[in-house]
């Protein structure tokens, strides 16, 4: 007999511990009669695990919930302390702002009152106190409507609750459920719609889409429930058990549920700006995110036979498997194509994970956790799932031009590493097409940017066989060939800077220390041939000795460094070392992207050296035809990002050693005072009441107690001010990244009162390159083999790019700036006001603006 533990964990899944079938009845009968027989001996563990099946597999609450049901016709008790436990972890998900685990313990709740484990007004009593928290929270005279993203989650927890148990609430307590419902009517029509633009995986153009009029997501899901309300309230991606049990379950006593308390929200700042406003706002959507953008990639007609609602309930599963199996990856994709629904859903699991993926400002889990998801599917559903994907890719593809530049990288780095996990292989003729646009277009950069991540997956020869069908695509692998050494065989010899070369790399290889390079570059190159000569002769050969692997580069810049950082102490030389290095690596952009990143982890190379020279004259002509400048850019700053969360979670952690140590301190301290006031005195002498070598011992104690707080102190002390300086740092960092986007822009967007920047950059049909609703073909699988059906889109798209090179560069570079302004919004907001004052004044371009305020989720109004 399997144990308990293994049939909580399986129960619902086609396993062996249940003979293999899949029926819902059997299985909670089976795992009920091992339960119960457990249950005298191992009441606390079944209580624990029971609970946390339910909250880590909660696409299976439905069968928890009736087990407990059953669980309770025999033992209150047990069934009781289900309900007082789960009340307490709700109170505290709620105090901590924990949005999984009250959306689930919400859900769970109203399950166990399906089962008559609790009653329904209980349940009402928690909707009211949500809803009454949210309602506050947006009044603009009692509340705080910066916090508006906590009470729209309050308002989506009670929502998603009723496709689990709105019919027993309507059957049972109609008026009570039809007062919350009229309640959540009215914050609706107060509440602020959330338009976040900057958020969109496709760029929308404000006046031209209506992006105004359209709905958002919790609207989507009011509409949703109503829906389902016109339905009787029966979903189909629900499972109701309990009503095969309902005849024994209405015996069970329903237990009452202790009332909950919402936090406080931060009180309004005290002086109402649209700054001070701002910081909050974003404040409250850090703490209470939201978990899903859907991204529609696949034409109506493959999820149209669904009820909405069961597109939110699928949904919901999908996301809570990809959230709790994070660090299963099999046993992910296992439960993903095994949810308990029954309809298929192969398309809508597809545009879940990309939504996932592509998900703004970051997704929940690192890219490379969906990529290895989407690979297992692939596996598990080998007849269908690829050509989902594949039709994936080629709707994403497709509209290409209309993707968010951040979602295009990510597009691009998990589409070359998808295709290294399949040999590479894909029908690269489809999009030979892209040769015949300008190098400039958004599709050709695309297959030119997944061609060179591929090499850097793979090798040269390798990925050139991958495309024999379409050799002509050959154009746009990156360069054959390692490093560009000046001072090479063929073109370097005889000069006197090859010969200086040939004498540093015999110092190098004679193990001569850094500070001997330096006499020697001082005293014999620079007198003679000035600090020009010196830096290429010094950075080429040095490169070039550290060209033969990683390991080698590493260990030139551990010995050599000093070298280079007296020869680029400042800026302006910093930005002649990189052009050193580009040069060196011009064939490879993935060793210039490592090498000068490696060169900034050893401070040899400042964040504002990099910034400057990403927006140099030759790169700012690669805006929009390579990724080589803005991987470098996103390396310095993410670096620089990286070394301000480290500091802060040493100084957290120093704040706690500190807190430890007092106490450590003070104990020892009070131990010895103890000890010692037990001295006395004898004919005018004190004499020790206590052991002398205990007494000694701990005086000992106390002074290394005293010294370990005081150099926890020193330690945190230190720490902090480096975060100061940090800080500091950092706000130069993004005036001057600003100024420079700022100047470029300025240079090359039309004049802000042209009567063309009505509609902005994009020309008024956008959509002239977007999926055909009505064309499938691409998407739909050939049933003869089971692959995806070819077809030359370019055929139809291959025809010319409507958006000129000028516009294309500008609609590039404002999609960057968007998305940094987007991923550093938490560095960004505390120099805001520096930033308006030295940057975004009035004379800025109305588009830079836009794309600023919009990764900021900053009304343009403001400022």
């Amino acid at each position: 007999m399997s144990s308990w533990r293994t049939l909580l964990l399986r129960i619902g899944d086609k396993c062996p511990e249940y003979g293999g079938n899949s029926d819902f009845k059997e299985h909670i009968e089976t795992c009920y009669g091992v339960l119960w027989r457990e249950l005298e001996h191992s009441g606390d563990d079944i209580l624990d695990f029971l609970l946390q099946c339910a909250e880590q597999l909660p696409h299976k609450i439905p069968l928890y919930g009736t087990l407990v049901g059953l669980l309770n016709l025999e033992n209150e008790d047990f069934a009781k302390r289900v309900v007082e436990t789960t009340h307490t972890n709700l109170q505290d998900a709620l105090d901590s702002g924990n949005c999984d685990r009250i959306r689930i313990l919400m859900r769970f709740l109203t399950v166990l009152m399906c089962s008559k484990v609790l009653q329904p007004g209980s349940i009402v009593v928690v909707f009211e106190t949500l809803l009454s928290s949210a309602a506050t929270t947006i009044d603009e005279e009692n509340g705080n409507p910066s916090w508006q993203a906590c009470a729209d989650f309050y308002i989506t927890c009670i929502l998603s609750c009723l496709p689990w148990g709105g019919a027993e609430l309507i059957e049972q307590v109609p008026e009570e459920i039809e007062r919350v419902m009229v309640g959540i009517e009215a914050y609706l029509s107060i509440r602020k719609r959330t338009c976040d633009v900057g958020f969109s995986v496709f760029e929308l153009d404000d006046e031209n889409q209506n992006v105004r009029d359209e709905k958002d997501f919790l609207e989507d899901l009011w509409d949703r429930i109503q829906a389902l309300s016109s339905n009787g309230w029966k979903p189909d991606s629900v499972p109701r058990p309990h009503l095969s049990f309902e005849a024994q379950l209405v015996g069970g006593k329903s237990h009452d549920f202790a009332p909950i308390s919402c936090p406080d929200h931060p009180q309004p700042p005290s002086t109402l700006s649209g700054i001070t406003c701002g910081k909050q706002r974003h404040e409250a959507e850090l703490k209470y995110p939201r978990r899903l953008r859907r991204l529609n990639i696949f034409p109506a007609s493959k999820t149209e036979d669904l009820q909405p609602i069961d597109r939110f309930v699928v949904e919901e599963y999908l996301l809570d498997v990809l959230l709790f199996l994070n660090g299963c990856r099999k046993e992910c994709a296992s439960c993903m194509v095994g949810l308990p629904v029954s309809f298929r859903y192969e398309y809508l699991m597809a545009e879940t994970i990309f939504s996932q993926l592509l998900l703004l400002p970051q997704p929940p889990f690192k890219p490379i956790y969906y990529t290895l998801v989407i690979i297992d599917l692939c596996k598990a559903l080998p007849g269908a799932f690829p050509a989902v994907v594949a039709g994936a890719v080629r709707a994403l593809f497709e509209r290409i031009a209309d993707l968010d530049m951040e979602c295009r990288t990510r597009l691009i780095l998990w589409f070359s590493h998808h295709l290294s996990n399949f040999q590479f292989i894909w029908p690269w003729e489809e999009w030979a097409y892209v040769l015949d646009l300008p190098k400039w277009t958004p599709q050709r950069v695309f297959v030119q940017e997944v061609l060179e991540r591929e090499v850097r997956l793979s090798y040269w020869e390798k990925i050139r066989q991958t495309i024999e069908n379409a050799s002509a695509l050959e154009e746009l692998l990156p360069p054959k060939g390692g490093s560009n050494f000046k001072y090479s065989e063929d073109g370097g010899e005889g000069t006197k800077e090859h010969e200086l070369s040939v004498e540093l790399n015999s110092m190098v290889k004679g193990k001569s220390v850094a500070r001997q390079i330096i006499s020697w570059v001082e005293e014999t190159i620079i007198p003679v041939h000035g600090f020009k000569v010196a830096l290429e002769v010094i950075i080429q050969t040095l490169l070039d000795i550290g060209s033969k692997s990683f390991t080698h580069l590493i260990t030139v810049l551990e010995r050599y460094g000093q070298v280079i950082a007296k020869l680029c102490p400042d800026q302006d030389k910093q930005m002649m070392l990189i052009d050193e290095v580009s040069f060196f690596w011009k064939n490879n952009a993935q060793m210039t992207a490592i090498t000068i990143d490696r060169m900034m982890g050893y401070r040899l190379i400042s964040n504002l050296a990099i910034v400057e020279w990403v927006f140099s004259p030759a790169n700012i002509e690669q805006f929009h035809s390579s990724d080589r400048p803005w991987e470098i850019l996103r390396n310095a700053i993410n670096k620089t990002y990286n070394r301000i969360s480290d500091l802060r979670e040493e100084i957290s952690s120093l704040k706690k050693s500190v807190v430890s140590s007092e106490e450590a301190a003070a104990k020892a301290q009070e131990e010895l005072e103890a000890a010692e006031s037990k001295l006395t005195v004898v004919n005018g002498e004190p004499v020790l009441g206590e052991n002398p070598a205990r007494l000694k011992r701990l005086k000992s104690f106390a002074e290394k107690a005293k010294e370990q707080e005081v150099s926890v102190r020193d330690s945190l002390e230190a720490k902090e001010a480096l975060l100061a300086r940090a800080l500091d740092e950092n706000q130069v960092l993004f005036v001057s990244l600003y100024k420079n986007f700022l100047n470029v822009l300025m240079e090359r967007l039309p004049n802000a009162f042209d009567e063309e920047m009505k509609g902005g950059l994009r020309p008024t049909q956008t959509d002239a390159m977007a999926v055909d609703p009505d064309e499938t073909s691409t998407m739909d699988v050939d049933k003869e083999n089971g692959n995806p059906k070819s077809q030359a889109n370019g055929e139809r798209a291959g025809s010319g790019y409507n958006i000129g090179e000028k516009e294309q560069w500008c609609l590039s570079t404002l999609g960057y700036m968007r998305a940094f302004s987007r991923q550093y919004a938490t560095e960004i907001w505390p120099h805001i006001e520096k930033l308006d004052t030295e940057v975004f004044t009035e004379d800025c371009h109305p588009l830079i603006r836009k794309a600023v305020y919009s990764g900021l989720r900053r009304s343009i109004h403001e400022g």
